[in-house]
C-alpha cells in the first residue's frame, strides 16, 4: 500500500487526504497543532494516521499542504528529513491582502524557491496548486474529474505523482519542466481574485480549471 506524508492539517490537507484515501493511498499527518491533527486524522478513519511534528516522513512522496510563507520555515527545520523524498509543493503565493500580485519575484516560482532551499536533497514537483479543497473532497466538478496540473524537473518523480494522483480519480496534466510552475502559480492568482470577486456571485472556492476534451 502507497503512503504519503502530508505536512499541515487545514482544509487542503483535509481535501488532499480526503481525495487520496479513496485511492487507497494511506496517509500520514504531520502538523504542529496536535488537536488539530488528531481530530483530521479520527475524522478521516481507517488509512490515515498521525506523526508527531516534524516527522520522521516515511513515504516516498510529502506534500507541503501549507501556505507559501509556511513553505521555508518547514524546509529550514526538517530539510534533511526530506532527503530523498519526492517534495509536492501545493503552493499559491498571492498577496491575499489585494488579491492582484504575486509575491514571488519576477522570473521564478514558489516551487522554483522550494527547490532552491532543499539543494538538491529531494525532486520538488507542482501539484494540486490549481484545485481548491472543497473540489478535492468531492472529487468531481459538474460530474467532471478534476484536472491537476503537474510540473516538475524529474520525470521519475513526476511519474510517482502522476500515479497517485490517478488512482484518486483525477486526471494528471503533466505541463513540463518545474519552470511552468510559474504560469500555474500565475493562473490561480486569477482564478482567485474571482472567487473573491462579488460580481461573481456563484463562485464559492469550488470551481476548478479543466481541459476539454
Amino acid at each position: 500500500m502507497t503512503l504519503v506524508d502530508i505536512v499541515g492539517s487545514g482544509h487542503m490537507a483535509r481535501g488532499l487526504a480526503t481525495r487520496l484515501l479513496q485511492g487507497r493511498t494511506d496517509v500520514r499527518i504531520t502538523g504542529r497543532n496536535q488537536d488539530q491533527v488528531a481530530e483530521l486524522v479520527e475524522s478521516l478513519g481507517a488509512g490515515a494516521s498521525a506523526a508527531p511534528g516534524g516527522g520522521p516522513f516515511t513515504g516516498e512522496v510529502v506534500i507541503l499542504a501549507v501556505p507559501y510563507g509556511s513553505v521555508a520555515g518547514i524546509i529550514r527545520e526538517h530539510g534533511d528529513a526530506l532527503a530523498g523524498k519526492v517534495v509536492v509543493d501545493i503552493s499559491n503565493p498571492v498577496d491575499f491582502a489585494t488579491m492582484d500580485r504575486l509575491t514571488t519575484p519576477e522570473g521564478t516560482s514558489a516551487a522554483e524557491e522550494t527547490a532552491a532551499l532543499l539543494e538538491g536533497r529531494a525532486d520538488v514537483v507542482k501539484a494540486f496548486n490549481t484545485t481548491f479543497a472543497k473540489t478535492l473532497i468531492q472529487g468531481t466538478v459538474a460530474d467532471l474529474p478534476l484536472d491537476v496540473f503537474v510540473a516538475g524537473d524529474s520525470e521519475s518523480a513526476k511519474l510517482q505523482v502522476t500515479e497517485i494522483i490517478a488512482r484518486s480519480g483525477m486526471r494528471p496534466v503533466d505541463t513540463g519542466p518545474l519552470r511552468w510552475s510559474r504560469q500555474l502559480e500565475s493562473f490561480m492568482l486569477l482564478v482567485m481574485a474571482l472567487q473573491v470577486n462579488p460580481e461573481h456571485e456563484r463562485f464559492d472556492w469550488d470551481t476548478a480549471l479543466k481541459i476539454l476534451p
